[in-house]
């Protein structure tokens, strides 16, 4: 009989997408038409995100990006046509509530949903019902499984693609089941980590749900090392003590561009090899393989970030703090 780590294994297999660790967003998407598609990107106005959403639109998509920052969002996206910015805090699940609402009104559906707006390391903040959430899990995670639980009807049936941006910095924690709000000693490191797996997990049980009737699959990808506003909470002495960058600030070897990193997450919405691996943890324009170091720059993934029981549980846990049932497609 196949162990569980077996499955986990296979599933991890690379595929040979033609592309690799230096394509970019526009090569993924060369010959890709995207006209007549809708597309959200969370966080899509800035870093990683501003580049995603600017290769969809040259690909012909039209993209909303919500942003907690609309006039930020505005500005920085300015002169990008086909794109539109709404207003969405996800570290509130009333704001996610009202976006989704707003969105379901309009009776129009998503092709794509990429789930990538994030925070990193941050000092020790608590947000949800009475405080009672750690930042980096609720942002991260929990108002991403309550935005794409609520905008599940709107997701186009049998061909719709829902993206996380997940990272390497998974190596460092599963998810902390006795307590993963970090009552008890907080590490913002860890918290990040933790949320990261969240992100992987996700992608395997909402994939899991999907059925023949919707078609939808989901996937979790590792964008690669970039500098990004992302680090905007890590001063530069650690930055530089790490080693991310030289002391003129240019990036470390291995770092990817901006437009580098976005191309994972595009190739994971619009590719056809990947028709059949939903689920899937991928990095560098392909599936991912398990993890045989803990060297996250060499990266993979660790078999924590794709047990489906594992998965199973956190979907349980974030519908009872979330207050959410079953999708609502």
């Amino acid at each position: 009989m196949t162990t569980r780590h077996e499955r986990q294994e296979r599933q991890q297999q690379r595929i040979g997408s033609g592309f690799g660790v230096l394509s970019a967003a526009d090569d993924v998407l060369d010959g890709v038409g995207l006209s007549g598609k809708a597309a959200l990107v969370t966080g899509g106005y800035s870093g990683l995100g501003l580049e995603i959403t600017r290769a969809l639109v040259r690909a012909g998509a039209h993209v909303i990006v919500p942003a907690r920052r609309p006039g930020a969002a505005r500005e920085a996206l300015r002169g990008t046509d086909r794109v539109e910015v709404q207003e969405l805090d996800l570290a509130d699940q009333d704001s996610v509530r009202r976006f989704a609402d707003r969105f379901l009104a309009t009776h129009r559906t998503l092709d794509i949903l990429i789930n990538n707006a994030g925070v990193m390391a941050c000092p020790e903040t608590r947000v949800g019902p009475g405080g009672a959430w750690e930042s980096h899990f609720a942002v991260n995670h929990l108002g991403h499984f309550a935005l794409v639980n609520r905008l599940y009807p709107a997701l186009s049936p049998g061909t719709a693609r829902v993206v996380s941006v997940a990272s390497s910095g998974h190596f460092l924690s599963d998810i902390r089941w006795s307590d993963p709000h970090f009552h008890e000693g907080y590490d913002r490191w860890l918290a990040y980590a933790q949320s990261k797996t969240a992100n992987a997990l996700f992608a395997v049980h909402l994939n899991s749900l999907s059925t023949a009737d919707t078609g939808i699959r989901a996937f979790s990808v590792h964008p690669g090392s970039i500098l990004t506003p992302l680090q905007r909470h890590i001063p530069r002495e650690e930055q530089l003590a790490q080693g991310w960058m030289s002391a003129d600030g240019t990036p470390a070897q291995g770092f990817k561009t901006p437009a580098q990193g976005a191309a994972t997450a595009v190739w994971a919405a619009t590719s056809p090899l990947l028709d059949a691996h939903g689920g899937a943890y991928c990095q560098d324009c392909d599936i991912a393989e398990p993890a045989t170091t803990d060297d996250m720059l060499i990266g993979g993934v660790k078999p924590w970030a794709t047990d489906p029981e594992s998965a199973a549980r956190l979907w349980q846990l974030s519908a009872e703090l979330t207050e959410l049932g079953d999708l609502a497609g």
